[in-house]
């Protein structure tokens, strides 16, 4: 498969589809999007032939800056280099997926934090029973990760399991637009950046199962989780580890966020404090709801958004917070925003007539 990847990338059927997943979500609304929309059928194979033909070009990035869940930077492209990278991405997981450990999570159909969260809990279990009261856990975060991989390491690790040419120039060509942002890295606008992510750090994975034999081994992104029996255990690992992701990945781990301590202290990570026994929500997510509800409120009393989508925001927070022990801090949202209620069937409405002071 990997010899004919860019026929498959390019088919009429491929790029459909990847301009039908674009549809799905907000950015359909934007300008270049409904711009391209107006005349779909003439647009996308225009397009396609110029992939076919290898005129194709990429555009500019469109920057601006996210405060939630931590303040980043987005460079996002264009409408049309969306849907190019979506067609490649459809195509290239099918490659990668069955290359990649089973306990890697981030960006990954059918895995997700809450999978990711379920599977820490389950191996701080499994070590504690196993090793006991000396078990200690090992949390490694990269500094600064999308913004300094290293795209000649990247390209060398797709040239390795990609045979096609043509592939491999476009894939390129996308890898290195991000030239006239940075000299390292990779956007985080780009679709193609989280999967290219995990094909890069899939080489550290690989080392920490095969050559390390890390049994309770979990990674989400740039979040690297190691459960092991003992202190000095734990110290060596993380020297070992350190020392390979910054000579065969040329990324260096941030020092205040890379950390090791015992397992009953528990683990701060992927939104949850997680302990063997449960996990709660972590304190600045706790922060984030309650700024935002608060915030809310004010975006509908002056008609900025809908009732309807306020609703289906809280319900999708709530469907996170549910996966730790956060009735009594839901209860007390709820208690201290007088216009948010609980229906019958457990999902969080809004009372219009209290929003409307009436």
């Amino acid at each position: 498969m990997s010899t004919n990847l860019f026929e498959i990338i390019t088919s009429e059927e491929n790029i459909d589809k990847a301009y039908v997943q674009t549809q799905k979500a907000d950015g359909k609304f934007k300008k270049d999007a409904m711009i391209f929309s107006r005349n779909e059928v003439y647009n996308l194979k225009k397009l396609r032939h110029s992939l076919i033909d290898g005129t194709y070009e990429f555009g500019k990035y469109n920057r601006f800056m996210v405060h939630e869940p931590k303040e980043r930077i987005i460079d996002a492209p264009e409408y049309k280099d969306k849907i190019v990278q979506i067609a490649i991405n459809n195509v290239l997981k099918e490659v990668y997926y069955p290359c990649f450990i089973h306990d890697s999570y981030s960006c990954i159909d059918n895995k997700g934090t809450h999978k990711c969260v379920d599977k820490i809990q389950h191996f701080m279990r499994k070590a504690k029973w196993q090793y006991g009261e000396d078990t200690y856990i090992i949390k490694i975060d990269i500094k600064k990760f999308f913004y300094t991989i290293d795209r000649e390491i990247l390209k060398h690790l797709l040239a390795k399991k990609i045979e096609c040419k043509r592939t491999l120039e476009l894939i390129y060509k996308i890898i290195d637009s991000a030239d006239m942002i940075d000299e390292f890295g990779l956007p985080l606008g780009n679709t193609l950046s989280q999967l290219c992510a995990n094909i890069y750090m899939n080489k550290a994975d690989q080392y920490a199962k095969r050559t390390l034999s890390l049994k309770y081994y979990v990674r989400y992104a740039d979040d690297i989780i190691v459960v092991v029996e003992n202190k000095s255990m734990a110290q060596c690992i993380l020297k070992q580890l350190t020392e390979y992701i910054h000579k065969e990945l040329n990324l260096d781990i941030n020092k205040k966020k890379t950390k090791i301590f015992p397992i009953n202290q528990g683990i701060n990570t992927i939104g949850f404090k997680i302990h063997t026994t449960h996990r709660l929500l972590r304190n600045d997510s706790k922060k984030r709801i309650k700024r935002k509800v608060k915030k809310v409120r004010h975006l509908l009393i002056d008609g900025i958004i809908k009732i309807e989508k306020a609703e289906q925001m809280f319900n999708s927070w709530k469907g996170h917070a549910e996966h730790g022990s956060s009735y009594n801090f839901i209860q007390r949202l709820i208690y201290r925003n007088d216009y948010i209620y609980m229906s019958d069937k457990g999902l969080l409405k809004i009372n219009n007539k209290i929003l409307q002071g009436r």
